[in-house]
């Protein structure tokens, strides 16, 4: 696929993302956090567009097995956090961008869809101790709190980086430590199954219906429904995140955003979900990967 269109479609999928209204507990285009605001999050998404292209490009340049390493996943991801905090104060982007950059480096050597799984999952396996460290890196300086606190390999340690390059341990190594309770970590060791098999297909479906918007908030409600959100279940507990999805698969139950008494449910949803300050981010960031899977689908025949 063209690294121009491939960059592209990670910066839509972003835009749509924050976009999708009402998108229960998230900023979103009618609703500010104190800290962050709307239009943070589109200009996120348009700065992260070159680290994007350059993904790509690497990614099809470097597409042989014995030649993965040399994409820099982890590099990329730090890059692209770092062009993020020239422009926004707060971590607007960290879990998106550790989709998307590597979704864009598959995409660059695939030439449809059905191959983006495999390559995706051949790249991580294939990243080396100097991505995880630049992970580190880029978690640190977008203040995201890590993966969660651990007795070693912790985020937050000055002899966690190297201590990945001393024991040789790479990228993937790292996430799948990482990937029974964090999703963004499962999802990066696992084929990203939910981005392909749960928010893709849904978000495809939805829109040849019913529309962009409608199909952004059903996606992201889909998934949360399914899974709990962790970054929910890291700062509040397991019960409450647990909670959270139930309220969602009720809501899915009844339509979701297509149907009147749905979207009812989802407006007073979102409320409670903002007066208990509870907000399903990672969630949010799987919505942006599915968006941009079917983006890549969608348009691949234009370009």
């Amino acid at each position: 696929m063209d690294p121009d269109f491939i960059a592209k479609t990670a910066q839509i999928a972003s835009v749509l993302e924050v976009s999708g209204h009402p998108k229960p507990g998230n900023v979103h285009r009618t609703r500010d956090f104190p800290d962050m605001v709307f239009e943070d999050f589109l200009i996120s998404g348009v700065v992260i567009g070159d680290t994007m292209k350059k993904a790509a490009k690497r990614g099809f340049k470097y597409n042989k097995k014995d030649s993965l390493d040399k994409i820099e996943i982890g590099k990329l991801i730090k890059e692209a956090v770092l062009e993020t905090n020239k422009w926004i104060a707060n971590n607007t982007n960290l879990g998106i961008v550790m989709l998307l950059t590597p979704l864009s480096a598959a995409a660059g050597m695939s030439s449809n869809v059905n191959e983006l799984q495999n390559n995706v999952d051949n790249i991580m396996r294939n990243t080396t101790p100097y991505d995880a460290a630049n992970l580190y890196d880029a978690i640190n300086i977008a203040d995201a709190g890590g993966m969660g606190e651990r007795e070693d390999l912790d985020v937050g340690s000055t002899d966690a980086k190297k201590e990945l390059i001393d024991k040789n341990i790479n990228m993937y190594d790292v996430l799948d430590l990482s990937s029974q309770w964090d999703m963004l970590a499962f999802e990066l060791t696992r084929t990203m199954p939910i981005t392909f098999e749960i928010g893709y297909p849904t978000y495809k479906g939805v829109k040849e219906t019913n529309g962009i918007n409608n199909a952004t908030v059903q996606t992201f409600l889909t998934i949360l429904s399914i899974y709990d959100d962790t970054l929910i279940s890291r700062k509040y507990g397991a019960e409450i995140a647990q909670k959270v999805s139930e309220d969602a698969n009720m809501i899915i139950s009844e339509g979701g955003i297509l149907t009147d008494k749905g979207r009812d449910m989802l407006n007073k949803f979102d409320q409670d979900l903002i007066e208990k300050s509870l907000n399903p981010g990672t969630t949010a960031d799987l919505t942006a990967s599915s968006v941009m899977v079917a983006l890549l689908d969608e348009y691949n025949d234009n370009f």
